[in-house]
């Protein structure tokens, strides 16, 4: 844009001088620390995987924006905070995007529009998306063997549900009186390894809106069992799942491979009075501290649909007391095949909290839940993608370890780290990105460069 018709922002009796601001600055992005999403990408492999799973449809011939540039494109986008595919003409020139796609940062092609983007959403077939899926798992999976050298005791797996607000004629969206709107159910599937504190994302499929909660589970368990024993042979794998998953054909199946589980249980006719006692006891504490008093206890418990005997389940007994309310009885219960004890189980039970941090930062941090296409399939794209860009943040925190960064959330990680003012200089040799001297993360996002392949020269 020429000087003549640069638009110009005064702020006239603010400040002892004239502010001018002008938007002038050629070769400059908003996003300079952004680069250390390539980096992670390409140690990690995980957009070409992606991208070796979906045929390409198009005229060789035609093809101005391969495959592998439009999945990245996209990824990028959306850990940078673009979430839209209308943000497409916002960043068709932007240096450091071009650059994370190995563009010329100045003089390189421009960016895919939205339009391609659009054609690009729908091109993946139900096979294409079904590889994709299954592709991330084994990147995800994959890392963390090599990281942690294929030696872990454990390894726990998460699985919930969440919804996905729909909009307007869109395939398989419908009402669902539990969240009392229109939506999708997408699963969330996470893993912990041993005693580590995150889950990692290592999986999200769409569901129809009226799907009950175990629509899926059973395959998604059994293919995802398969790669953890393959990756991790000696560990043990344990389940924890809310209670919508408390049917019989899941106990079945987690009887059948062996593995530990923690399932929540609904209250029923049959169950509360087994915990009677216990909350009689929970009321009389709480009455005479007047603090919320909980007490565990168990009970061997088999519905009439279980084809097996009696399970272990055990329960939880509490008063809840908060300033300026009546107290609150809580009685719940879980089915498990562990034998520790009940309070053990619980407290197992309960660090499933912070699994929901990680579905809170898909919803907020990387809008998850922009799945506006018409189409079912495009949609599911859409969720991959976005939990691919989850996987990239994820790795990013992890490098952010003894640093001041160490534990945010996705969108402080954004904001602290990508969100640069950079101006971008190309010589004949090199690329040399100009980033802001008083940056007052630099020591932060140095140590994550370092860590993520950087090196100083």
């Amino acid at each position: 844009m020429s000087d003549s018709t640069t638009q110009s922002v005064l702020f006239p009796g603010i400040f002892a001088k004239r502010v001018v601001v002008k938007f002038d600055h050629e070769h400059s992005s908003s996003d300079g620390g952004a680069l250390l999403l390539k980096a992670i990408d390409t140690r990690l492999g995980l957009s070409q995987r992606l991208t070796a799973c979906v045929d390409d449809p198009r005229q060789p011939g035609k093809v101005r924006h391969a495959m592998l540039d439009l999945l990245r494109q996209r990824i990028y986008a959306i850990a940078c905070g673009y979430p839209d595919g209308n943000d497409a003409a916002r960043l068709a020139q932007d240096p450091i995007h071009k650059l994370m796609l190995e563009r010329d940062p100045i003089s390189g092609e421009r960016l895919a529009s939205q339009p391609t983007l659009s054609r690009f959403e729908n091109t993946p077939r139900r096979a294409d998306l079904y590889r994709m899926t299954d592709a991330l798992a084994e990147v995800v999976i994959g890392h963390h063997r090599r990281r942690l050298r294929g030696k872990v005791a454990r390894i726990t797996v998460d699985m919930d549900p969440t919804d996905d607000p729909t909009h307007g004629q869109q395939e398989f969206a419908f009402y669902n009186a539990h969240y009392g709107n229109w939506c999708y159910l997408p699963v969330v599937v996470k893993l912990t390894f041993g005693e580590e504190a995150e889950p990692h994302v290592v999986g999200v499929v769409l569901r129809p809106g009226n799907a009950p909660a175990t629509a899926g589970a059973i395959p998604i368990l059994w293919r995802l069992f398969a790669k953890l024993r393959r990756a991790f042979p000696k560990a043990k794998l344990r389940v924890r799942l809310d209670g919508g998953y408390a049917a019989p054909e899941v106990f079945d199946f987690l009887d059948l491979e062996g593995v530990e589980y923690l399932v929540a249980m609904a209250k029923n006719a049959r169950l509360s009075p087994r915990g009677r006692r216990l909350m009689g006891r929970a009321r009389r504490r709480a009455k005479r501290t007047g603090k919320t008093a909980h007490f565990y206890g168990e009970t061997r418990y088999a519905a009439r649909k279980w084809k097996r005997g009696p399970r272990r389940v055990i329960y939880k007994a509490e008063v809840v007391c908060l300033p300026g309310r009546e107290p609150r009885d809580n009685l719940r219960f879980v089915v498990t095949n562990l034998s520790c004890s009940p309070r053990r189980v619980y407290e197992l039970y309960r660090q499933r909290g912070d699994c929901e941090n990680r579905i809170k930062e898909l919803h907020h941090g990387l809008e998850l839940d922009r799945t506006s296409c018409s189409r079912f399939g495009a949609n599911q794209l859409r969720v991959v993608l976005t939990t691919a860009a989850y996987v990239l943040m994820q790795e990013l925190r992890r490098h952010t370890r003894g640093t001041a960064c160490a534990g945010a959330q996705v969108w402080t990680l954004r904001e602290r780290l990508f969100k640069l003012g950079a101006w971008i200089e190309v010589s004949v040799r090199r690329v040399v990105v100009h980033l802001p001297q008083a940056f007052a993360y630099r020591d932060c996002w140095l140590q994550v460069a370092a860590r993520v392949g950087a090196s100083t020269g």
